[in-house]
Parts: structure tokens; sequence; C-alpha cells
């Protein structure tokens, strides 16, 4: 299955709809297929919340998950960064049955608004 998602995922470029997580993110096509194929509106969530404590010092952020498997649980590590390798947040996901090993996300301010996207929507 991750092998077909993630050909999915390569057909999203650009949005025709933004979709609200909280009332200063949103989120595009995308990365909405991301949360409801990926039962992943944790991680929008989760991104959401470090974008809006980001706001005064960010305009711009690259979101990675990493997820790690063992023969018993996942887990995995969100890092984000500021475009150019400088870590600004990591979390640690003690669990996730998150389908991909890897996905980044980009997340823009435009001054009022965040907005999530995968790198192809840029």
């Amino acid at each position: 299955m991750t092998t077909q998602w993630a050909q999915q995922l390569s057909q999203f470029s650009g949005t025709d709809h933004y979709y609200k997580i909280m009332p200063n993110v949103l989120m595009t096509d995308g990365a909405k297929f991301v949360a409801d194929n990926g039962g992943a509106y944790w991680l929008m969530t989760d991104l959401a919340v470090h974008c809006a404590e980001l706001t005064e010092k960010e305009t711009f952020i690259v979101a990675t998950l990493q997820v790690t498997r063992t023969a018993t649980s996942s887990h995995a590590i969100l890092k984000l960064d500021d475009g150019n390798d400088n870590i600004l947040v990591e979390q640690i996901i003690e669990y996730t049955d998150f389908p991909l090993d890897e996905i980044k996300l980009y997340a823009c301010y435009n001054g009022d608004m965040w907005v999530i996207m995968l790198p192809r929507e840029y």
C-alpha cells in the first residue's frame, strides 16, 4: 500500500481548495490527502501548533516526519527547520502507524495564515 500511496502523493501540484485546521492554519489538497489517508490529522495539528508558536520568528518551515519501525512498534521524530537545516523544533512521537517511512511538508506564513502543503504544492 505504501508504494501506491506514495505514488498518489506525487500527483499533487498546486491546490484547488484550502481546509482549515485551526483559526490561522490551513492545509492544501495534498496535505489533506495525507491527513485523510495516512490517519495523520495528529500530524497536521502538531505542525499547526508549532507554526503558531513560531509565527513571530519564521515565515517558512520544512517539517520532516521520520518513522522507525521495530518488530513490536513504530515511533517517529518530527523535525521542523527553517529551510536551511537549522532545527527549530524536534518532537518525539512515541507511537505511530503512519504508512510511510518519511514525509516532508512545507508550512508558509502569508502574514495572516499558515498554509501546510506538500513540497510539490509550493
